[in-house]
């Protein structure tokens, strides 16, 4: 018998707020959210955070990279690298059959298809197939249970195969959220995996969401090129990426 079938999960349920439709699971704490009449848009600050790792590239290659996402949520990542990056391969891997069956019910995720696919699997385990190793050029990690206490998987050993998936030019973006969690722990661990001069991150949001960027290959690009591709980013994907160059830097100066 598979895992997943082992496992008893929250049940999963949705909530609107005017325009906007929110996921739960079992709570009160939103795991994501979709524009119910713009369903690519992405709602929150953080998740747009997420996409950071569109500085570290030249814009103009984003249609031949490949990206995963490690939790699915409301689908918005995904929806968004596969509809309006329109990147080569989008992939994601989601633990709960709820989730998916949710996002494909009332969030506006497509059928998969040879552009995008959701695996139903352990992040953990998935993340350690061969097949995958260096394959990756945008990995996002958001992976919360029904309590949203802290990362469900935020070790270095986790974060040493995550890294294992990027190419070269690969980046992975964590969302570290939580009343619980030690954001300077979960850095701590990121750069023993990493290393120090691999690791960004943005300021808090001002809901508590931290996004860190850690990449395959150290990089610093000078600010003047950051803005050149933060100005690209904003005009062709209605990012707020200006603001981004001036909230996010190395955490290891």
């Amino acid at each position: 018998m598979a895992k997943t079938e082992q496992i008893t999960f929250p049940e999963v349920n949705f909530s609107e707020e005017g325009p906007i439709r929110h996921l739960h699971l079992g709570s009160e704490w939103i795991q994501g959210s979709m524009l119910v009449d713009a369903p690519t848009v992405l709602v929150h600050e953080y998740i747009q955070r997420m996409m950071a790792w569109l500085l570290f590239i030249d814009p103009a290659s984003v249609g031949q990279r490949q990206a995963m996402q490690l939790g699915l949520g409301a689908g918005s990542l995904t929806k968004f690298c596969f509809k309006e990056l329109r990147m080569k391969n989008t992939q994601v891997v989601e633990i709960n059959p709820q989730v998916l069956h949710a996002c494909r019910g009332w969030f506006k995720l497509p059928a998969d298809n040879p552009r995008m696919q959701v695996v139903l699997a352990d992040a953990a385990e998935e993340i350690r197939q061969p097949r995958l190793f260096g394959t990756i050029d945008a990995l996002q990690v958001d992976l919360y249970d029904e309590e949203a206490a802290a990362p469900v998987l935020d070790s270095a050993h986790f974060y040493a195969d995550c890294r294992q998936l990027l190419t070269d030019e690969g980046c992975m973006t964590v969302n570290l959220f939580g009343h619980t969690s030690s954001f300077q722990g979960s850095v701590d661990r990121l750069s023993e995996a990493f290393g120090k001069d691999a690791v960004w991150a943005f300021k808090a949001t001002r809901e508590g969401n931290t996004v860190v960027l850690a990449q395959r290959t150290p990089r610093r690009p000078n600010r003047n090129v950051l803005m050149e591709r933060a100005r690209y980013i904003q005009s062709h994907w209605g990012l707020p990426a200006e603001k981004w160059v001036r909230v996010f830097k190395p955490v290891q100066a």
